[in-house]
Formats: structure tokens, C-alpha cells, sequence
């Protein structure tokens, strides 16, 4: 008797993405654009203190919305890369303000002098070495660290945002220079992902681990990849007619061209107005609403000679009125001056004391923090499926 064969049951198809604790929300990917106004958001109200207490506080909510909030894409892995900018970012700041000197007075704490080294005449104002303090110090880090948090922030809305998916947006008449904008913000994410694969390809085959050997061997086949990856967007920029005019006439291009300079122009003049205390009034409010009533006149008008279809529009739901309304919030409340002290927001450091955290700035930014739980969870990768396994009875 021949032996029989059987099929064991397939696994069954994965199913659809499970919900949230307790079931309350299904995974899905939030609106990029929404993670780019919370970020943007809270930078704005990062710059306007350099409290470190406060500044902690934000670096703490960036890592716990990224945490909770990453995808497992590639350019989700590269925060860790931003938060050693910001580190040398600090560390060039506190030695700049070392080597710089600017001089002490009697009620600082000396630390070291550095030797000085003269300059000539047309170089008169700028001194090269001296004695540095400890308040020139922390001022300069304090400095350093607002920046970095700002560049910390950036690197938050990389992390958390597809920027392929922000491109989908744009009107029509920007859709060249956003490709050109999402290519570069994706340089980096890139990068950092082809410096990786390249590590793990180098630690297989044993290769040195350290020295300038082992640079070299790394440095060389990233940019390989790199000119690879530029030459094969080229050809597929190319392929899909990107910098081409189209049907537009000289004319249309013109009046484009024309209606979004005045519309620049009636912007900075606004931005001048309301920046100004002793400027006229019509370069204020009015010039600004002038300007940008000309700038969507020439997106309108731009847009129209570009034709593109969106598949799948991302939605725009409570979950991203949410997530960008609580960090709009919070840069609103740090720029209100309502409830606290705005002194407490940038501590003088003469005399020398530790700083104090102002209640309201750290619920404002706490509540930043709100959108790691009001965002939806990330969507989980695809799980492949389990082959059918093939087993023989015996007769």
C-alpha cells in the first residue's frame, strides 16, 4: 500500500492588527504632518528658556513619546545619532566659550586659565585664551543645551514621521521642491541605516573592530551605497517626468512666479511689522494677511498645471487634532507669561544658584508628553506567513 500523504493545516493568515490595551484603538500610522506641528511646536517653546531643569524635562518627553511611538522603519532608528549631535553640539559650545574668553569679574569662580595667545589689530575684540570661570561655563552649556534640545526635536519628528507620506500633502505647485525636501531629510535616516548594515557585514567577516582600518572599511562602502542610491532616484525621477514644465505656458509660469514673490515679500514685511514696535501699522497684520492671500493665489495658480493622484489619503482624525493641539498648547502656555514668573524661565546665573522649576512650564511640557498616549499605536510589521509542512504516514 503506497504510502499517503497529508498537508498539515497552514497556519491561518495573520489577522487584522490587534487593538490597543484593552481594545479601545487599532494600530495605524499617524498623520506625518501632525508629529511635524508637535515637534515644530515644542521646539518653539524650547527657545524660550534655557532653564536646564526645563530642558531635561523635554529631553525626558522626547524619549518617552519615541519610545512609545516609534515605528520599526529605518529612519525610526536614528534618534540615538541626534542625541550625540546634540552632545557634541554642547561640548563645541562649553569649549568655544573656554578658548573665547570674554574675561572674568570678582564674583566669579575661577577654574583654570588657558595660555594666552595675542592677536593682531585688525583681530581687536577677540581673545584667545585667559582665565574661564565657572559661570562662563554654564552659561555656555546652558546655551548648548537649548539648541540641543531644538535639534533634539527635529530629530523627533524624523524619527516619528514618515516623510514619504508628507509629500502626499503638498500642493501641486510645491511638489518638486517637497520631493527635493524629503530627499534630504532623508539623507540622513539613510545613512545611518547603511552605516549599520555595513557594521553587522564587517563584525561577520571578522573584520578589525577598531582603528582607522577599521573607519576606512566602513567609510568607503557607505558611500558607495550612497552614490548607488542617488544614481537609481535619478533614473526614477527621470522615468516619472519630475522638472518637467508640462503643459504650462510662459505666461502661467510668470504670474506664478510673480504673485508667490509679492506674497514673500508682504510676509517678511508683516513679520517685520509685528516684530516692531515702531513700525507703521499697515506693515503689520494687514501686510501679513496681503502676503499670504498672494502666496495661496500662487500655489492655486501653480497648482493647477500638475496633475497628481493620492492613493490612500492618510485621514486626519482626533488622534492628530490631539497630538499637534497638545504641543501647540504647550508652546503657547511657555510664551503666555500666565501664572509664573518669566524670570524663572531663564535664570540669571550671578549669583550663582540652582535653578528653580516654575510649576506651569513643566505642566505645559508634561502635557507635551500627552502624545505618547494619545497618538495610536504604531501598526506592527508584517509577520510572514508558516509554510505548510509536508509529513508521510507510514503504511
Amino acid at each position: 500500500m503506497p504510502p499517503t500523504t497529508t498537508r498539515a493545516a497552514a497556519a491561518p493568515p495573520a489577522s487584522g492588527p490587534a487593538p490597543d490595551a484593552g481594545g479601545r484603538r487599532l494600530p495605524r500610522t499617524l498623520h506625518p504632518v501632525a508629529w511635524w506641528i508637535w515637534a515644530l511646536a515644542l521646539a518653539t517653546a524650547v527657545s524660550r528658556t534655557n532653564n536646564p531643569l526645563l530642558l531635561s524635562l523635554v529631553l525626558a518627553v522626547l524619549g518617552y513619546v519615541i519610545t512609545v511611538r516609534r515605528t520599526e522603519a529605518p529612519w525610526a532608528r536614528g534618534f540615538k545619532y541626534y542625541l550625540y549631535l546634540a552632545l557634541t553640539v554642547v561640548a563645541i559650545r562649553v569649549l568655544f566659550r573656554a578658548v573665547f574668553a570674554t574675561g572674568i569679574t570678582p564674583r566669579d569662580h575661577f577654574l583654570f586659565a588657558l595660555p594666552h595667545i595675542p592677536t593682531p589689530d585688525w583681530y581687536a575684540g577677540i581673545r584667545l585664551g585667559g582665565p574661564v570661570s565657572l559661570e562662563a561655563l554654564l552659561s555656555a552649556a546652558t546655551d548648548g543645551l537649548r539648541l540641543a534640545c531644538m535639534l533634539c526635536c527635529i530629530g523627533a519628528a524624523n524619527t516619528l514621521a514618515n516623510p514619504k507620506r508628507a509629500l502626499r500633502i503638498l500642493p501641486g505647485a510645491l511638489y518638486e521642491l517637497g520631493v527635493a525636501v524629503t530627499v534630504s531629510l532623508s539623507v540622513a535616516p539613510q545613512l545611518v541605516q547603511s552605516v549599520q548594515r555595513v557594521h553587522r557585514a564587517k563584525r561577520l567577516r571578522a573584520g578589525p573592530a577598531k582603528g582607522l582600518r577599521a573607519l576606512r572599511g566602513i567609510i568607503v562602502p557607505v558611500l558607495e551605497d550612497a552614490l548607488e542610491r542617488s544614481l537609481r532616484l535619478a533614473a526614477a525621477m527621470d522615468s516619472r517626468g519630475y522638472g518637467r514644465a508640462g503643459t504650462a505656458t510662459r505666461r502661467s509660469r510668470r504670474a506664478t512666479g510673480a504673485l508667490m514673490l509679492l506674497g514673500m515679500c508682504g510676509l517678511c514685511a508683516g513679520a517685520y511689522g509685528l516684530l516692531d514696535a515702531t513700525a507703521p501699522k499697515l506693515l503689520g497684520l494687514p501686510a501679513m494677511g496681503a502676503g499670504a492671500l498672494l502666496c495661496f493665489a500662487g500655489l492655486r495658480l501653480g497648482g493647477h498645471r500638475i496633475t497628481r493622484t493620492t492613493y490612500r489619503p492618510d485621514p486626519w482624525r482626533f488622534a492628530e487634532w490631539a497630538v499637534a493641539g497638545c504641543g501647540v498648547l504647550s508652546a503657547v502656555l511657555l510664551f503666555a507669561n500666565v501664572g509664573f514668573n518669566a524670570a524663572e524661565l531663564n535664570p540669571s546665573i550671578h549669583p550663582l544658584s540652582w535653578p528653580t522649576l516654575p510649576l506651569v512650564p513643566a505642566a505645559a511640557i508634561l502635557l507635551a508628553g500627552a502624545a505618547g498616549f494619545l497618538a495610536p499605536p504604531p501598526a506592527a510589521p508584517a509577520r510572514p506567513a508558516i509554510p505548510a509542512q509536508r509529513t508521510e504516514e507510514p503504511t
